[in-house]
């Protein structure tokens, strides 16, 4: 069973629902068993997908360190009032991660070798490794050397691992997922990931595939909302942008993997599933 556990619904929770139906049917054609969205501290988009079985309601959560830096948690198959419960605790990371653990939902910290989310502190890494059951280890816009820090990350400390595509594009969405091998419906697809029973499938991101991404969205953006054609110009600096952002990060992925994860790297034959010794500590 296969599901791409990061993906969000293009730009806005509000779309035609003609265009979330075309969200759903490109993940299915893609061979995802389950559906889920996990927009930016919303569920606005999952009202549309609600009555179709294999779909489910998930989020990803904008939570403020201990530190002051920020991190972002996916919090996966939750309700209506779980979604207003987990934003009233992200800007306090100790009352948040005492309500997920309470309500015994599967969460995640998402990307964690990115500058995406801002500064990082050494002490947030340690709330990781103490607090968090899991580690996004395969992020489809990510550069590889930052999944590959994230994985190792992951399995030097027993985490489970997931993947997903962070597709805010319909041309990336399913293109990096994470699969169970023999489960059969959504209870025995997270069942199996708690177990450790699950892999990461499909790629990494690098500099074109994001450019293109990027473009795509904005141009669904002039597309739905005509005033934006006054901001058409600014498209053509967009290759620029992602080649500074990607430089950033790398200048980022080298500080912190070497610091936290040292010089030598984990066998890759060991960062492309979840981690065997989670099911030994058990």
């Amino acid at each position: 069973m296969r599901c791409d556990l990061h993906v969000h619904s293009l730009h806005s929770g509000t779309l035609p629902v003609a265009i979330l139906r075309h969200f759903y049917s490109m993940l299915r054609k893609r061979g995802m068993d389950l559906v889920t969205l996990t927009d930016h501290d919303s569920i606005g988009g999952a009202e549309e997908l609600r009555h179709y079985p294999d779909f489910f309601v998930s989020e990803e959560v904008t939570c403020t360190m201990p530190s002051g830096t920020q991190a972002h948690v996916g919090v996966y198959d939750i309700t209506d009032r779980q979604h207003v419960e987990i934003n009233r605790r992200r800007n306090d990371l100790i009352r948040l991660l005492a309500y997920l653990s309470e309500q015994r939902l599967f969460f995640t910290v998402n990307h964690v070798f990115s500058s995406l989310t801002g500064r990082r502190s050494a002490d947030d890494f340690e709330w990781f490794s103490g607090y968090f059951p899991a580690v996004e280890a395969r992020n489809g816009q990510m550069l590889a050397s930052a999944n590959q820090h994230a994985a190792e990350f992951a399995w030097k400390r027993c985490k489970t691992q997931v993947a997903g595509s962070d597709a805010h594009a319909l041309s990336s969405v399913g293109t990096t997922y994470t699969e169970v091998p023999g489960a059969k419906n959504k209870e025995e697809f997270f069942a199996g990931l708690r177990a450790g029973n699950g892999r990461l499938c499909g790629e990494s991101g690098g500099y074109w595939k994001l450019t293109r991404d990027i473009l795509l969205l904005c141009g669904e953006m002039l597309r739905q909302d005509p005033w934006t054609v006054l901001l058409a110009p600014l498209v053509a600096l967009v290759p620029a942008g992602v080649a500074v952002d990607y430089f950033v990060d790398m200048g980022f992925i080298h500080r912190w993997g070497t610091t936290i994860n040292g010089p030598r790297h984990a066998p890759k034959r060991l960062l492309g599933t979840l981690p065997v010794r989670q099911k030994q500590m058990a």
